[in-house]
């Protein structure tokens, strides 16, 4: 294939992903929410509530690291077509046996389950995907667009699914449901996922291996990367310490500050919006030229908003400005977010070995997926016996010491040699 036709399909591929991902992004927020509304008007119960959360969570940590490993070892398109599929057929399963029997919890669980499995899969094998699908210019771009499309779906997913919820019966919305991810499928179906490709020739002997000396000498690859290492061990971090911030944003704000519900969700939303309004950015802008530089700065501006949620504590604020004041920070927060994320993504398209990406992004899923669960007890717990402005800036104080010394000078150093001694313009090591 000509180099000219090889940048057509890459175009092609940079629309189809994005709307790809939307869908089968927006679709499963959609039916998360939508699934557990019709969970709580069942039961009534908080605890089935949690039990179907814990479905969503549990099985995508759990299953990662075998993702990773299944995006390295076969064929990425048709692995990416069959955990679609599997959720089609989740849904599609879920909706026979809504018609045969009605629906009882241990099929929503159970489908709740399938739905996130296959949908990690989905997710690990697209990530990984990316530098083969896009030419290496547009690679922020195509980050940019999948971050769009995940903030679109984070904003509008519980919007549309509490109106499907209100308007039609479940029958219809697992219908709706399959035919989205349906869509998605045939989409995917389309693409050439080894359009830019260095490793076509090694992923039959890749395939012979074990699955466990595969995951070893992935685990091995991702100690002998420093910089690498240093990205995946600060990623967790944030993980766990941002674990405050989501339970003592409700926390505080409700529960302290007595905001109303419909106050705090649009608190809420505008963390999806900060971060629609930065993927935007990062769609258009040039790419980031040193990306793990720029995402420390940001990793520190979030810190220190993570501690500044605490303010309305301390000051006397008008219930007005303490909703407009977490709004703001929020929709600030939002921002950072991608601004760590996206350059981050970039690199790491660029710089893991495409025989490795796979089972990298799979850890870096699992053990950032499995800080959640410890850091929302921990915190929980934390914020009934400790005044919350202090879980907060302990949490901020942390996170700063932690990027101060993971993303330290000599770090930096590694994977930036030319900043050891700056050209005039150029950012010093810090």
């Amino acid at each position: 294939m000509s180099e000219a036709a090889r940048i057509r399909k890459a175009t092609f591929h940079l629309y189809t992903f994005t709307i790809s991902k939307l869908i089968s992004t927006f679709g499963s927020s959609v039916y998360t929410f939508g699934i557990s509304l019709y969970v709580l008007s069942l039961t009534g119960s908080a605890a089935s509530f949690a039990i179907n959360l814990i479905c969503s969570i549990l099985p995508r940590s759990l299953i990662a690291p075998f993702a990773g490993y299944a995006a390295d070892s076969y064929s990425k398109k048709k692995l990416v077509i069959l955990s679609q599929g599997a959720s089609v057929l989740a849904v599609a399963g879920l909706l026979i046996y809504s018609l045969a029997s009605g629906l009882s919890l241990s099929a929503i669980y159970i489908t709740t389950a399938v739905v996130s499995a296959s949908s990690m899969f989905t997710s690990v094998t697209f990530t990984s995907s990316i530098a083969n699908l896009i030419d290496p210019e547009r690679i922020q771009k195509a980050m940019g667009f999948n971050q769009s499309a995940m903030s679109i779906a984070t904003i509008g997913g519980p919007v549309v699914g509490g109106m499907l919820f209100g308007f039609v019966s479940m029958n219809v919305f697992l219908a709706i449901q399959m035919a989205a991810y349906a869509i998605a499928v045939l989409l995917e179906s389309t693409m050439n996922f080894k359009l830019f490709t260095n490793a076509g020739e090694k992923e039959g002997s890749e395939r012979q291996q074990s699955m466990v000396k595969s995951m070893k000498e992935g685990a091995v690859y991702l100690r002998a990367n420093r910089v690498i290492m240093v990205i995946v061990t600060t990623a967790v971090g944030i993980n766990f310490f941002f674990s405050a911030m989501m339970i003592g944003l409700p926390f505080i704000a409700v529960q302290q500050l007595n905001i109303s519900s419909a106050h705090f969700g649009i608190i809420e939303g505008t963390i999806a919006a900060g971060m629609l309004v930065a993927s935007i950015y990062f769609a258009v802008r040039k790419e980031v030229k040193f990306p793990l530089l720029f995402s420390k700065r940001a990793i520190l501006a979030m810190s220190v908003m993570l501690g500044a949620l605490a303010m309305p504590l301390i000051l006397n604020l008008t219930y007005g400005m303490n909703v407009g004041y977490l709004a703001i920070l929020m929709f600030s927060f939002g921002v950072s977010n991608i601004f760590v994320n996206t350059p981050i993504g970039v690199m790491m398209q660029k710089d893991v070995d495409e025989k490795y990406r796979g089972r990298v992004f799979g850890i870096l899923d699992s053990m950032c997926m499995a800080m959640m669960p410890v850091g929302y007890l921990l915190f929980g717990l934390l914020y009934d016996v400790v005044p919350a402005q202090f879980v907060v800036w302990g949490s901020s104080l942390c996170l700063i010491l932690l990027t101060l010394y993971m993303m330290r000078p000599s770090v930096m150093k590694e994977a930036y040699p030319e900043l050891a001694r700056p050209a005039p313009g150029q950012p010093e090591l810090q």
